[in-house]
């Protein structure tokens, strides 16, 4: 998870733009200071491709740390240039200053390394802490080899690369016993990887 998200703070800090959603009093506050339009953003680190990045729209605001991204899919390399982790949202708002970046709207991550992909409509980054958070009645859907995991108040640690749901949960497990595929549900609270 952790990587995930730096791969989307990477991408953020190299470019520091995106779409704010507010009314505001002051001309400098509502009016972007810069706007970029299908954007596409490549990182590079040792000549080595690192992040690509794109965008529908990107926007920037005078005096303020915020930026707003619209449609954005990214993409992260390792080493050797393989991909590691991709994803996608509809919506992103980044405070550099606190470090706290907040996504909406389709939210689909896959991470090759581990792999593991999750879905949401919402999910809050803090990237001084390392932790991911849902909100409490949002369901976060997770799929790890053949399990699949819906739950809602879904926390995540950067740090131990474990995660929760402090709601309820449900999953399914398939398995194979004598070639004969079957299906396991079971509903939990607070299941951790």
């Amino acid at each position: 998870m952790k990587k995930i998200f730096f791969v989307l703070v990477l991408a953020l800090s190299t470019i520091s733009c995106s779409i704010k959603y507010q009314d505001s009093f002051n001309a400098e506050d509502s009016v972007p200071e810069f706007k970029f339009e299908e954007s596409e953003l490549t990182r590079y680190e040792k000549r080595k491709i690192t992040v690509s990045f794109s965008a529908q729209e990107l926007e920037q605001y005078k005096k303020s740390s915020e930026s707003f991204a619209k449609n954005i899919e990214f993409t992260s390399f390792d080493d050797n240039g393989e991909v590691s982790v991709q994803g996608s949202c509809g919506l992103l708002s980044a405070d550099t200053d606190t470090e706290t970046y907040l996504l909406f709207d389709n939210i689909t991550v896959y991470s090759k390394e581990d792999d593991v992909s999750f879905s949401s409509d919402s999910l809050k980054w803090d990237a001084k802490t390392e932790q991911l958070t849902s909100g409490r009645s949002d369901t976060v859907k997770i799929i790890k080899d053949n399990a699949t995991i819906y739950g809602t108040g879904f926390s995540s640690s950067g740090l131990d690369k474990s995660f929760r749901f402090s709601g309820t949960s449900t999953g399914e497990i398939i398995t194979e016993d004598n070639n004969q595929p079957s299906t396991n549900i079971q509903e939990t609270e607070n299941v951790n990887e």
